[in-house]
């Protein structure tokens, strides 16, 4: 389909900048949604030269006003939504006893409560435009599977997304939205830039991890997004071959 119409969660850096640049390549038109304005812009002024058009809007996620907002100027500006990639997120390196309600809280708002909010309102888009339907991507994380020490916030709502992805993907079939899910192993962003250094193993150790090319994640999501909505990947693990996931560590 011409035009077709992309929003992406947390595009001022990471997975969702370098998604953002894949889905302009690819020819998509490409809303950005942040929280940093000053972000967002970059991630348009970074993109390769050529590509087609991105609207950047700032927005809290974690603020269901916000995602209101983001969504109502994403119809009133581009017309439709075919594809929204969930993929804004944040962690906290806490032992458990000592998180405190505001750390838990914020994880929670952000990766969990904002994915929903935002699936909420595609949902509303996706099933009254002409044509109908769409596609939503959520980022899981392995997370989603295993956790690693110190991330019970950040896990738990992980594993939460899966849900989401799941029960998104059944009440989604009456309406032809499609919903999956990838689930991302060491790709090199700033969030996962220390384990070039060194971080906590499941054994009381601290061991450097592999990471792999951000581009590669993009690439997948790219892909998944470029299927017709009677086929879906429901989920889909990118990851480091030598990265401690699979197994004992």
């Amino acid at each position: 389909m011409e035009n077709r119409v992309a929003l992406i969660t947390g595009a001022g850096s990471g997975v969702g900048r370098a998604t953002a640049h894949a889905l302009l390549v690819a020819g998509w038109n490409v809303v950005l949604a942040g929280r940093r304005e000053n972000a967002l812009r970059d991630t348009i002024d970074t993109a390769p030269a050529g590509t087609t058009r991105a609207v950047a809007v700032p927005t809290d996620v974690a603020d269901p006003d916000s995602v209101r907002s983001l969504f109502a100027h994403t119809r009133e500006t581009l017309g439709r939504l075919d594809l929204l990639f969930n993929n804004a997120g944040v962690g906290t390196r806490t032992r458990l006893e000592d998180l405190t309600d505001d750390e838990w809280l914020n994880v929670v708002a952000t990766n969990l409560n904002g994915a929903f909010y935002c699936t909420r309102e595609a949902f509303r888009l996706m099933k009254e435009q002409d044509p109908r339907g769409g596609r939503i991507i959520n980022n899981g994380s392995v997370s989603a599977h295993a956790p690693r020490p110190d991330s019970v916030p950040y896990t738990s709502t992980k594993h939460a997304i899966t849900g989401l992805t799941k029960s998104t993907a059944l009440d989604g079939r009456k309406y032809d939205i499609a919903c999956g899910q990838i689930d991302i192993g060491n790709a090199m962003t700033p969030m996962a830039a220390p384990m070039a250094h060194g971080v906590p193993q499941a054994d009381g150790s601290t061991a450097v991890e592999p990471l792999i090319d951000v581009k590669h994640v993009a690439d997948a999501v790219v892909h998944m997004a470029g299927l017709p909505l009677d086929v879906n990947v429901l989920f889909m693990t990118v990851m480091a071959t030598k990265m401690p996931f699979v197994g004992r560590g």
